[in-house]
């Protein structure tokens, strides 16, 4: 696939005139999908499959366009020599960008890591296995994930990685259920039947009567994947250098007024260690880790090459979405076994959804709990709860309310598949906080 990549970026090179320029990205992957439902396999299938992406150049100008390719040289060369003619024949009439800027300097890289997955059908025998005897519902996709840069001044990179994702729930009945995921670049069964167990464990409470949960504030719990639904807010244009000096930003405040965190937060964008490429599509090269809040400061934003251009500073490699890509959140102190009785009496949260602003200047967020949330008591988890909304501030949550991080981390991969595979990635403590407000 890269020697590909490399052909039809000579290709390219070779097509443009006079003073033109180019970029490309590319995007392929080797997929196995496969959909469970009632324990059993309901739909297997496979995807291959393979995007560029080109930008032509003329100065401040530029036009771009985006081709599905077959991965044969000869055709595929005829489709971007008709892609270059027609954004050939845009250009004259469109104006000059004033915030276009990519990299002039060539730095080439190469990021290859051998698949170190079984074969789909050994993963699949494995969660038959255990599943059968459950209604198991999910998704596993599985497999190499390709992503490319080339430009005409002759810079070339590329990213290959192979990773799994398995997105799952047991389902109790109605819309009771536990969700889980296990994700990884390496399938450990030891390490998928103890999630799995825990999962069954939480699907036998799930099963005794729930409570309504008085309103107000309650210490609670949040897993790693509630957690990163929380975290995963500050992508909202929280730590986007743009969105900051235009006071878009939900941390406007950490960045004007000074206000900081928990020390126990520290935030990076780490690419060295996720799914997601080391490159961007304007060519620049992204550090292995940015620490965006340090220890409750903010110390560093999200920059792209367009914000950088339009108030003259210097650009992180961000992405134009000024997104984190690789969120990695430092873990805690507190054994995750210990996690139950430093909650004493609570509220252990697995997952929340449907979240969005309530108040987005003080960084105040609403959303759901659903499916496994549990009622605890003495450090022994009693009943489930039925859904319940939450309204509470981040400054407060991850500030004076957080009472520690666990030591143990998880990874989740994105596991969204429209168009395909996402490659984000959040690597997070599970978090105790003294209190979280329900709402409703």
């Amino acid at each position: 696939m890269q020697n590909y990549f490399y052909e039809l970026a000579a290709f390219l090179q070779n097509q443009v005139k006079g003073n033109e320029r180019f970029t490309c990205w590319f995007s392929a992957e080797d997929s196995d999908f496969v959909r469970f439902n009632h324990g059993a396999i309901r739909q297997p299938g496979h995807v291959s499959q393979i995007y560029l992406n080109l930008q032509l150049i003329s100065g401040q100008r530029h036009a771009g366009s985006s081709a599905t390719l077959g991965g044969s040289l000869d055709p595929d060369n005829e489709i971007l020599e008709r892609l270059v003619c027609g954004l050939r024949s845009q250009l004259a009439d469109l104006s000059d960008d004033p915030h276009l800027l990519i990299s002039t300097e060539v730095c080439s890289t190469e990021h290859i890591v051998a698949s170190r997955l079984p074969a789909t059908h050994v993963v699949v025998d494995e969660i038959l296995a255990v599943a059968k005897s459950y209604d198991f519902v999910g998704i596993l996709a599985a497999g190499p994930v390709y992503r490319g840069f080339a430009n005409s001044y002759g810079q070339r990179n590329w990213h290959e990685t192979s990773s799994f994702n398995l997105d799952w729930s047991l389902y109790c009945s109605d819309d009771k259920a536990v969700k889980s995921a296990y994700a990884g670049f390496d399938w450990d069964s030891a390490a998928f039947k103890v999630k799995f167990n825990a999962a069954v464990s939480q699907l036998d409470i799930l099963k005794r009567d729930p409570i309504t949960l008085k309103l107000g504030g309650h210490r609670a719990y949040l897993s790693p994947t509630a957690f990163g639904e929380l975290v995963g807010m500050l992508n909202w244009d929280g730590l986007s250098e743009k969105s900051l000096r235009t006071r878009q930003s939900a941390l406007r405040k950490m960045r004007d007024g000074g206000l900081q965190l928990n020390p126990a937060i520290t935030l990076c964008e780490n690419v060295a260690e996720g799914i997601a490429p080391s490159f961007q599509r304007e060519g620049f090269i992204k550090p292995g880790s940015i620490t965006l809040i340090d220890h409750g400061h903010l110390s560093n934003s999200m920059v792209s090459p367009r914000t950088a251009k339009e108030f003259g500073i210097a650009t992180n490699g961000a992405d134009g979405s000024e997104m984190m890509v690789s969120v990695d959140v430092q873990a805690g102190a507190l054994p995750l076994s210990q996690v139950l009785s430093e909650l004493d009496t609570g509220v252990y949260i697995s997952n929340l959804w449907y979240l969005n602003y309530s108040d987005r200047a003080n960084c105040r967020i609403t959303g759901m709990t659903r499916f496994a949330t549990f009622w605890v008591e003495n450090g022994e988890i009693k009943a489930p709860i039925n859904a319940t909304r939450f309204d509470d501030s981040l400054f407060q949550l991850l500030g004076e309310k957080l009472a520690g991080l666990t030591c143990e981390r998880e990874l989740l991969i994105n596991s969204e598949s429209y168009g395909q595979r996402g490659i984000n990635s959040m690597r997070l403590p599970g978090a105790l906080v003294k209190e979280f407000v329900f709402v409703l």
